[in-house]
């Protein structure tokens, strides 16, 4: 099976977030794609097989499948568009969160059209403030995470969470936000509850705080900087029930899986 690692929301070959992108041509039994999912290690592996004339996509961690993940399939369109000769400007992925559209824009350009979720905010949870060592402003839940929000960038820089204590907290995951100095917001996210302590730069964490955002600052249009090591930049844009999400990726790696 061919096999590409593609580094997303960024134009650095080692900056982003790190997919592994599988096209098949059927799924394969949900072990063998949790055991190829866990062998690579990277946040996500998206495996993607032909359907009715357009793609099926799922998602895997290294230890659980997920429901939505915005980095790999940016990754993914990038591959149909840039290794595989997709002739479209347009590509639908059908996924357990529903169809996901990625357009090609010029100069390697991607946008995706995901669900909004907008989130609701909610009384913090002890396990929040302790995990994260710092009290946020306010906490805010969607349908698969929570969001803790921050006065400023410098907060969100300064974060060094307890992860045994954040992996305690019954959801996917939670975001930590904040205004951006060169930016409309940053963020960084924690998911040890899905294997990973820290993701790079998390697509549908912006399908919650775009909403956020945009409410907040009075307008639709905004820019967003993940704070991570590997650091993501996104252009996003909030329209009713749904996220347009747009950012570059860079091929790292092709190869072969031998099973």
């Amino acid at each position: 099976m061919k096999v590409y690692v593609v580094n997303a929301f960024t134009k650095d070959k080692f900056g982003g977030n790190p997919a592994a992108v599988v096209p098949l041509q059927e799924w394969l039994a949900d072990d063998k794609l949790q055991q190829i999912a866990n062998q690579h290690n990277l946040s996500e592996t998206a495996y993607i097989i032909p359907q009715e004339g357009e793609f099926a996509i799922r998602w895997f961690t290294p230890t659980v499948e997920v429901d939505l993940c915005g980095h790999a399939t940016l990754a993914s369109a990038h591959i149909f568009f840039t290794k595989m000769g997709y002739p479209s400007e347009k590509i639908r992925f059908h996924s357990r969160s529903g169809p996901l559209d990625a357009h090609r824009g010029t100069g390697g350009r991607i946008t995706l059209d995901f669900p909004a979720y907008d989130p609701v905010e909610v009384d913090p949870l002890p396990a929040i403030e302790t995990g994260l060592k710092t009290k946020p402003l306010a906490v805010y839940q969607s349908v698969f995470d929570y969001m803790a929000v921050f006065k400023d960038q410098q907060t969100i820089e300064n974060l060094s969470p307890d992860f045994g204590v954040l992996a305690s907290i019954p959801v996917r995951g939670l975001i930590a936000t904040a205004p951006g100095r060169q930016s409309d917001f940053v963020s960084r996210c924690f998911f040890p509850q899905s294997g990973i302590d820290e993701d790079p730069a998390t697509g549908s964490a912006h399908s919650v705080m775009t909403p956020y955002w945009a409410r907040k600052l009075g307008k639709n249009k905004l820019h967003a900087i993940q704070l991570s090591k590997r650091r993501g930049e996104l252009d996003c844009e909030w329209s009713g029930d749904r996220v347009f999400i747009s950012g570059h990726a860079v091929t790292y790696l092709e190869g072969e899986i031998l099973i």
